[in-house]
C-alpha cells in the first residue's frame, strides 16, 4: 500500500516513502504523512512513525525504478524536501549493496553504488553457467591474486539485435579481456585477447541440460573465438582455453552480449568518445563527425563493433578503440555525477544484472558485492589494458589470422603470472611505500646469493605439478643433455598439482638449489628451504608447477613490458584515429 492506493497521489512524490531507518540500515516504505494532506484522509496520531518492510520482490516480476529519497535541488538521499528534513546515518550498520556488471566498466565501479534494491529480484536477474572446475568454485582469496575472464558474445539475442548480421548465430567469444587484479589490490591489468588468434583448443568438459557432463573434444589449430558457442562449448571451455594460452589461472568469468553495451552505455547517461576523423562506416552504422561525443545506446554499440573506422580496419584495431571505449565508461561511473544519482545507480544496476552471465562461484548479489568490494579502491592510474601480443600467421598468403609473437608475449605474461604491475606510476607509488614488502623481497633474493654448486653435483627430482603433459621428461633431458645435470630423475606426476613451480630443498644443499635456479630462471619465491639438513645423496625435489611453459623458459618475471607492447592506461582520454 503507498500513496497512490491511498489516494494522495498527487500531493506525495513516491521518492520520498523510502526513508533509511538507522538502527537497521535498511530502506523501508514510510506511510505516515509525507506532504499536504486532508484532514479526512489523515491518519489517527500515533506516538511514533509506522514503517513497512520492504518485501523482496519476486524475480519474475517487473521492475520499477523505485528512487530513494530525494531533496529539492536533486542532492543525495538525506538532505531537505518540502521544509522538512531526514537524517541519514547516525551510529547503526550501513548495508552497502555494490553491483558488478559484465563488463569491465561495472566491474571496476561496482563498489561504489550504494542503495536499497532488491535482492531476490536482481538475483534473479543474473544468468549462471556451471562451468565446473574450470574457475575457482570456492570464490577467491583475499590473499591472493584474482583472475576474472570477461566475455563479449556475438550473439543476436535481445531486441533490435536481429539486423547485426549472422542473426542465427550461437556466438563466438568476440571481444576477451583476461582482467588480472593485484595480490595487494593496488593495480590491474587488462589482457585483450584477439578474436582471430590461432591456438589450440583443450578437451572441454560441458554440464548439459540433464545435468550430465559432456566432453567437448578438443581441436589443434583453431580460432580463439570457437573456444565459445561453437561445438556446444561453453564460458569455461573458453576459461580452460585462456590457461592453457597464458599458463594464468582463470577464477571466473563474467559474459555479456550486444545488449550490455547498449543498456550500460545508456544507464551510465552516455559514454564519452573522442574521434580524430570523420567516421561513416556503413557495416557497423557508425557516423560521427571528428571531435568529441557522447554515445549510448545503439550508437555505443556501433562504436566498439566498427571495423572499418580506425587503423587499419583490423580487429587488432578495433580492441584498441574498445580499451578506449571501457576506460572512459569507467572514468564516467567514477564521477561524481553519477556517484551521487540515485537514479543512475537504479539504471546501472538494472542493466548490469540483466546483462550479467557468471559461473557459479559468484552468481549472486552477495557475491559479487564481495568481489566488487574487493576491487573498488584501484586507482584508475594504476589500470592498464594492453594486449597479447600477436604477428600475422604466416601459414597465410591472404592474412586473416594472427599467432602468438612468443619473444613479446612470453615478458608480458610473466609479468602478469608473477603479479607485476604495468603501470609506472603503481610501480613507483608501490616501491616508495612499501618498505615491508621491499625487506622481505631482499631477504629472499639473499637466497640467491653465495656459492654454487657445479652442474654435475646437482641432484634432484623432477615432478611434473602441473605443466603442459611430458614437462618432467622433457625437464630432465634438458638437465642432463644441455645442462650438464646427469644425478637428475623423472619422478613424473606430483601428488597434488601446484600453480607456481617449487623447488625444495634442506639447509645444506643451498649452494645445488642456486646453480638449479640460475639454470631454469626460477624466481626467489620458488625456492622452498627446510628446516632441517639432508643425508648425503638427497636429492633435491623440483615441482613444476601451472606456470612453467617448458624447459629453458625462465620463470623469473621482468619488471618491464618488452619494447613495443600496445598499451592503453584507463585515467587518460585517447581520440580514436
Amino acid at each position: 500500500m503507498d500513496a497512490q492506493s491511498r489516494g494522495r497521489a498527487d500531493e506525495i512524490d513516491p521518492a520520498d516513502q523510502w526513508v533509511l531507518n538507522p538502527r537497521t540500515g535498511s530502506y523501508e516504505l514510510r506511510l505516515e504523512d509525507s506532504g499536504a494532506q486532508a484532514p479526512s484522509q489523515r491518519s489517527a496520531p500515533r506516538t511514533a512513525p509506522r514503517r513497512t518492510p520492504v518485501p523482496p520482490r519476486s524475480p519474475a516480476a517487473p521492475s520499477p525504478a523505485v528512487p530513494g529519497p530525494r531533496r529539492g535541488d536533486g542532492g543525495p538521499p538525506g538532505g531537505r524536501r518540502g521544509g522538512r528534513s531526514r537524517k541519514i546515518g547516525g551510529g547503526g550498520r550501513k548495508r552497502a549493496l555494490t553491483i558488478t556488471g559484465g563488463t569491465l566498466a561495472v566491474l571496476l565501479v561496482g563498489g561504489s553504488v550504494a542503495g536499497y534494491l532488491y535482492y531476490q529480484h536482481l538475483n534473479g536477474n543474473i544468468q549462471i553457467t556451471d562451468v565446473g572446475d574450470a574457475g575457482t568454485s570456492g570464490g577467491f582469496k583475499k590473499d591472493q591474486p584474482i583472475n576474472i575472464l570477461v566475455i563479449g558474445t556475438d550473439k543476436r539475442s535481445g531486441a533490435g539485435n536481429e539486423g547485426y548480421g549472422d542473426a542465427g548465430s550461437v556466438g563466438h567469444a568476440d571481444t576477451t579481456i583476461l582482467f588480472h587484479v593485484s595480490k595487494d589490490r593496488s593495480n590491474a591489468t587488462a589482457l585483450s585477447i584477439p578474436r582471430d588468434l590461432i591456438t589450440d583448443l583443450p578437451v572441454c568438459p560441458t554440464k548439459q541440460p540433464d545435468g550430465s557432463t559432456k566432453d567437448i573434444p578438443g581441436e589443434r589449430g583453431a580460432r580463439f573465438n570457437t573456444s565459445l558457442g561453437q561445438a556446444g562449448r561453453d564460458p569455461g571451455c573458453t576459461m580452460r582455453t585462456v590457461k592453457e594460452l597464458t599458463g594464468i589461472q582463470v577464477d571466473h568469468f563474467m559474459m555479456a552480449d550486444f545488449n550490455a553495451v547498449k543498456n550500460l552505455s545508456t544507464a551510465v547517461g552516455g559514454v564519452p568518445v573522442c574521434v580524430a576523423k570523420d567516421v561513416d562506416d556503413r557495416d557497423s552504422k557508425l557516423k560521427l563527425t571528428a571531435g568529441e561525443h557522447r554515445l549510448a545506446g545503439e550508437q555505443a554499440l556501433a562504436f566498439v563493433r566498427t571495423r572499418h573506422a580506425f587503423g587499419n580496419e583490423s580487429d587488432l584495431d578495433r580492441i584498441k578503440t574498445q580499451q578506449q571505449f571501457l576506460s572512459s565508461m569507467m572514468r564516467e561511473m567514477k564521477s561524481k555525477e553519477t556517484l551521487t544519482s540515485p537514479k543512475k545507480f537504479f539504471s546501472l544496476a538494472e542493466a548490469a544484472t540483466k546483462s550479467l552471465s557468471v559461473d557459479s562461484g559468484i552468481g549472486s548479489i552477495g557475491k559479487l558485492t564481495d568481489l566488487a568490494g574487493e576491487l573498488k579502491n584501484i586507482d584508475l592510474k594504476n589500470i592498464t589494458f594492453t594486449t597479447l601480443p600477436v604477428l600475422d600467421n604466416p601459414a597465410e598468403k591472404v592474412k586473416a589470422t594472427v599467432v602468438v609473437n612468443q619473444a613479446q608475449a612470453e615478458p608480458l605474461l610473466q609479468m602478469i603470472r608473477g603479479d607485476v604491475s604495468l603501470t609506472e606510476v603503481e610501480q613507483k607509488e608501490q616501491a616508495a611505500k612499501d618498505a615491508a614488502a621491499a625487506d622481505a623481497k631482499a631477504k629472499l633474493d639473499a637466497l640467491l646469493q653465495g656459492p654454487r654448486a657445479a652442474a654435475k653435483d646437482v641432484r634432484v627430482d623432477v615432478y611434473n605439478g602441473g605443466g603442459p603433459a611430458g614437462s618432467a621428461s622433457g625437464t630432465l633431458n634438458w638437465l642432463q643433455n644441455t645442462k650438464g645435470v646427469p644425478k637428475s630423475s623423472n619422478l613424473g606426476n606430483a601428488p597434488a598439482k601446484v600453480d607456481a613451480t617449487q623447488l625444495e630443498y634442506a639447509p645444506n644443499q643451498a649452494d645445488q638449489a642456486r646453480a638449479l635456479a640460475d639454470m631454469m630462471g626460477l624466481p626467489a619465491t620458488a625456492l622452498k628451504m627446510g628446516t632441517a639438513d639432508a643425508a648425503p645423496r638427497t636429492p633435491m625435489k623440483l615441482t613444476l608447477g601451472a606456470d612453467f611453459k617448458g624447459a629453458g623458459v625462465s620463470m623469473t618475471a621482468p619488471q618491464q613490458a618488452p619494447e613495443g607492447v600496445q598499451r592503453v592506461e584507463a585515467d587518460k582520454a585517447v581520440c580514436a584515429k
